[in-house]
C-alpha cells in the first residue's frame, strides 16, 4: 500500500481543513516546496497535492506553488482541485505532474474523464468525495444523490488509474478513516482505490493495509502534527 503525504494548498500555503470547511483552515507551512522536500527526504514515493482554492473557483489558483513543488522534488505528484477541462489536464501533465485527479467533472462531465483517460493512459484518477456515501462536488460545497459505488462503477471501463475516495466527515478530524466503507468500495470495483480522510495514526494505516484490497492511503494533518512519523510509517507499510 502506497502512503501519499498530502499537501493541501490555500492562498499559497500548506493547510489542512476540518471536514472540508475553508473557514476551518490550519496553516502548517508557508513554503509548500520546502514541505514537499521534507516529505521526500523522509522517503515518500508519491505526493498528493490539492488546490483548495481551485476546487471552489473551478480553475487552478495555486499554480505557482504546485510548479515550485514540481521543480523541487523528483517523486511523482498527483494534483486535484479545479481541473475541469482538457486544456487544464494537458497543461498540468505537460508541466510534469504524474497524475491529475478529476472530481467535480466526473459527475458533471463524465465524457471528459473518459476522453482524458484515453489520451493520457495511467495519468488520470477520479476523486470521489462523499458525505454519508453520497458524492459531493465543487469543493464539497454541493451534494448529489449519486452513491460512491455507482459512480466508481461507471468508470470501470474508462481506463482511469485509480479512485481516490474521501470521507468528508472524517477529513482533517483525526478520528480515523472509514476503513469499512473504503474496503467495500475497493471490493466493488476492479480499480485501485486510495483512501483519504481521517488517517490519524500508524494503526489506521495498518488497518487500511490489512484489508488487502486498498491500494493507497493519503495522510495530511497526522503527518504535520507528528501523530504519524512518515519514515516509521513507510517502513512499517513495507514490512
Amino acid at each position: 500500500m502506497i502512503l501519499y503525504p498530502a499537501i493541501d494548498l490555500k492562498d499559497g500555503q500548506c493547510v489542512r481543513l476540518l471536514r472540508g470547511e475553508m473557514s476551518e483552515a490550519t496553516v502548517f507551512n508557508d513554503d509548500p516546496a520546502a514541505q514537499a522536500a521534507a516529505f521526500v527526504a523522509a522517503g515518500c514515493e508519491w505526493l498528493h497535492l490539492v488546490d483548495l482554492n481551485g476546487a471552489f473557483a473551478g480553475a487552478p489558483v495555486n499554480g505557482a506553488a504546485v510548479e515550485a513543488i514540481l521543480a523541487t522534488v523528483n517523486v511523482p505528484c498527483q494534483l486535484g482541485g479545479g481541473i475541469r477541462d482538457m486544456a487544464g489536464i494537458e497543461a498540468w501533465l505537460g508541466k510534469g505532474l504524474a497524475r491529475v485527479i478529476l472530481g467535480t467533472v466526473a459527475v458533471e462531465n463524465p465524457d471528459l474523464v473518459r476522453e482524458a483517460a484515453r489520451a493520457f493512459p495511467g495519468q488520470v484518477a477520479v476523486g470521489l468525495d462523499a458525505r454519508g456515501g453520497k458524492v459531493a462536488t465543487r469543493g464539497w460545497a454541493e451534494e448529489t444523490e449519486l452513491t460512491v459505488t455507482d459512480l466508481a462503477r461507471a468508470f470501470e471501463d474508462a481506463g482511469i488509474a485509480a479512485i481516490i475516495y474521501t470521507d468528508i466527515d472524517r477529513d482533517g478530524a483525526m478520528g480515523g478513516p472509514n476503513v469499512a466503507a473504503t474496503a467495500d468500495l475497493a471490493r466493488a470495483v476492479q480499480l485501485p482505490v486510495i483512501a483519504s480522510g481521517g488517517v490519524a495514526s500508524l494503526a489506521d494505516l495498518v488497518a487500511l493495509r490489512d484489508t488487502g484490497v486498498i491500494a493507497g492511503a493519503i495522510s495530511g494533518r497526522a503527518l504535520y502534527d507528528g501523530a504519524i512519523d512518515l519514515g516509521q510509517a513507510l517502513t512499517a507499510l513495507k514490512a
